[in-house]
């Protein structure tokens, strides 16, 4: 760095990773003097984004240690599946203060889903106990492929009529509706990405944070994968990395895909596919969720399909970890029990060079249902405190105090 261009954003990029936690930290990593030092932390001070706690003594002074305060500001995350809903109020550290889930049809279009979201609103910002002014930001955690510039879905196979929707400007009006205005200048800030994604970013950085490589594959009612390389989301040039559902599978050519193709692995092994499988052995079965239902209840053909369908997926797979070569593998939505977990090691063990698998730990999602929420906050929280937006929100605060408080004028 070099130190006259460290910024007020940059300070607070070193405090939130933890490479720095006192005013000496801060010298030392980025060679600004102590005034300097102290005049940048006032203007993060007075917008209310840091805490000072007093460290214990060691028999010299009290350190003095300077943290991120998540609690200043609020951020609503949303997962939307296909036929349910969830939405939360969080805190900047992922914390949930209130949580609402219901049923949604992602097939009725996203003037009537996001209308719905929106609705729920009031309610559960009342029941957060915080307030409305102080909502920082929107993510929404998406089952589609997104062109991450955009906040679009594109191409989504199971979302009619959303296909390269004005997804954040029709969230906002509908925010705005129902809520009134944010805590920013202007609308709501709103960041929309693929729910795969999310996920994967969300379970990285709660349970797995030293891995260099992570993948996490959603198996719900459509197939997806998240990558995590170092410690950011890799998405490929429009958005489009990890739809390995739509791969195609040599010896089905019969398998007709949402996506109007033949042969796809999510028309094979996902959720959806099971359940019309089931159906048609007298089950009442439309989705991933209804297939989940009977699996808990250890329903013979469900578990048979379910395994079955791990060793389909093990099969995409196998490429997928020699390709990436991850130290975690991790398996998540509806169909990512015991079963479907047995078949995913079967193939890959049997498949996949020694060597690829020596290290690799397959496993199941911690954060469960909360996931995509939790993603979904750290992608927003990610965005709106990154050194260079952080300096703007800051220019803005403080040209917002100076136009609150004129200069006092003498009298003659």
């Amino acid at each position: 760095m070099t130190p006259n261009q460290v910024s007020a954003g940059e300070l607070l990029q070193l405090i939130r990773s933890g490479r720095a936690s006192t005013r000496a930290d801060l010298q030392r990593v980025t060679g600004l003097s102590r005034s300097t030092i102290g005049h940048r932390l006032d203007v993060l001070n007075r917008a209310g984004w840091l805490r000072h706690t007093t460290g214990t003594s060691t028999g010299g002074r009290p350190s003095h240690r300077i943290v991120f305060d998540p609690s200043h500001a609020s951020v609503i995350a949303v997962d939307l599946e296909t036929r349910h809903a969830r939405i939360a109020v969080l805190d900047l550290a992922g914390t949930i203060l209130a949580e609402h889930a219901g049923p949604l049809d992602i097939t009725a279009g996203p003037d009537q889903v996001l209308e719905q979201l929106a609705g729920w609103l009031p309610e559960l910002i009342a029941a957060a106990g915080v307030e409305a002014v102080h909502v920082a930001g929107i993510g929404l955690s998406v089952p589609g492929p997104v062109d991450w510039e955009t906040g679009q879905v594109i191409e989504p196979p199971i979302m009619p009529g959303w296909d390269r929707y004005p997804v954040r400007e029709r969230m906002q009006k509908a925010y705005a509706d129902h809520v009134g205005p944010s805590m920013e200048d202007g609308p709501v800030p709103v960041f929309v990405d693929n729910d795969a994604n999310l996920m994967a970013l969300a379970e990285h950085q709660a349970n797995h944070a030293g891995c260099s490589a992570f993948v996490l594959v959603k198996v719900s009612t459509g197939i997806g994968a998240g990558v995590v390389i170092g410690n950011d989301v890799y998405r490929g040039v429009d958005g489009g990395a990890g739809d390995i559902g739509h791969i195609r599978l040599h010896d089905r050519p019969d398998a007709l895909c949402m996506c109007g193709a033949y042969g796809c692995l999510a028309a094979v092994a996902s959720g959806r596919a099971l359940a019309k499988e089931l159906s048609a052995l007298g089950m009442d079965t439309t989705s991933g969720y209804d297939v989940k239902r009977l699996l808990t209840e250890g329903h013979p053909d469900a578990i048979r399909l379910a395994r079955e369908a791990g060793r389909r997926v093990g099969e995409v797979l196998v490429t997928v970890v020699t390709l990436l070569n991850p130290g975690v593998l991790m398996l998540a939505g509806d169909l990512s029990g015991v079963p479907f977990m047995t078949g995913v090691r079967e193939l890959l063990y049997q498949r996949a060079m020694p060597r690829t698998t020596a290290n690799l730990q397959i496993v199941t999602s911690r954060l469960g249902d909360h996931a995509g929420l939790i993603g979904a906050t750290a992608m927003v929280v990610e965005l709106l405190y990154s050194p260079a937006r952080a300096d703007a929100r800051l220019n803005h605060l403080m040209l917002a105090d100076h136009a609150s408080c004129p200069p006092q004028t003498g009298t003659s």
